[in-house]
């Protein structure tokens, strides 16, 4: 994925975020969490059925690379089984830290894989993971 198609996904899920606006009905689990060196505070709740998650959404202020990774990453976790929420959670978080991963199940994720440049930044790219794994493991 080239640079300017990286930074176009991330703009526009910056701007235009999938899945935002939490819902109050039953069956959602959310889970805060948030970035001590900057604004970020996001809420994220999954529903999870028959081991599948559902729906996904999230709320609250962030930064550019927190609310797009948390766009993108709701998006690709609707639809699957919780084990392959964790397969891909598992291999986005190893390509921020730099380590293997399956590109072709990460897709639009993969704009975040040059953040470990920014070591700074590589908190708020994995905001999102941490709350999904803390609510799938939670359930």
């Amino acid at each position: 994925m080239n640079q300017e198609l990286k930074r176009q996904l991330i703009l526009e899920n910056y701007q235009h975020p999938f899945h935002r606006g939490l819902k109050k009905e039953a069956g959602y689990v959310v889970k805060n969490t948030n970035n001590e060196s900057c604004i970020d505070n996001l809420d994220i709740s999954l529903k999870v059925e028959d081991g599948i998650i559902k729906d996904a959404t999230f709320d609250g202020e962030a930064c550019a690379i927190s609310t797009s990774a948390t766009s993108i990453l709701l998006r690709k976790l609707v639809g699957l089984k919780v084990e392959e929420a964790e397969k891909l959670l598992q291999n986005y978080e190893s390509m921020i830290h730099e380590g293997p991963y399956d590109e072709a199940l990460l897709e639009e994720l993969l704009a975040y894989q040059d953040i470990y440049l920014q070591p700074n930044r590589k908190t708020c790219a994995l905001l999102p993971a941490k709350a999904v794994h803390e609510i799938l493991e939670g359930r």
